[in-house]
């Protein structure tokens, strides 16, 4: 009787290898705070949600790194939320900024959180456009996300507007994101009542 010895390799990987899953900036890479709690989402999901931020854009990687340590100030010291409340962030630099990511939930879209991920676009685009890099990186944001199995096969992206009493994403950027193959006006499902 021949005997098999198997061999079982485990690797550890870098916790930073972890959590740059798509590319995305990591908390520590932009020297974020730790959430004071977190809440898992269940997942896969099946909603988008593209909203904005209403503040000054950003072009680099610092003015990008610093206008999400002011959003997370701001969502933690000022509205009292456990984190920043988009699951990623998007900056004109074409890079994702890691917010309560994949794995929690979101403080972005009332009555939505549980069920969604949100991406805001640094910045105010009723007036302005997203940049091309922006909008690159929030595609292969959420490609990555269907294929890393976040996201459903079928998943839906809609514009905050769509759900709740806002502007967000704003003019410019919802006329983008109503081009995207993935884009729904058909909230039956979606919509809560």
């Amino acid at each position: 009787m021949i005997r098999v010895l198997s061999v079982f390799v485990i690797m550890i990987l870098p916790k930073d290898f972890v959590l740059a899953d798509c590319g995305v900036v990591t908390r520590e890479q932009w020297d974020g705070l730790s959430p004071t709690r977190v809440e898992y989402l269940p997942r896969p999901v099946g909603l988008v949600i593209i909203m904005h931020t209403v503040s000054s854009p950003c072009n680099t990687d610092q003015t990008c790194a610093a206008q999400v340590r002011n959003l997370q100030t701001y969502f933690l010291d000022q509205l009292n939320y456990w984190d920043l409340g988009p699951s990623f962030l998007i900056g004109g630099n074409g890079k994702v900024y890691e917010g309560p990511g994949w794995l929690h939930v979101g403080a972005h879209t009332y009555g939505y959180n549980r069920k969604s991920i949100g991406i805001s676009f640094i910045g105010n685009f009723n007036n302005d456009k997203p940049t091309p890099e922006a909008l690159a990186a929030a595609k292969a944001l959420i490609k990555c996300g269907m294929t890393k199995g976040h996201l459903k096969r079928d998943y839906k992206v809609v514009g905050a507007r769509q759900l709740i009493a806002t502007e967000s994403p704003g003019r410019k950027l919802y006329q983008e994101i109503r081009n995207w193959p993935d884009w729904t006006d058909n909230l039956d499902g979606i919509k809560n009542n």
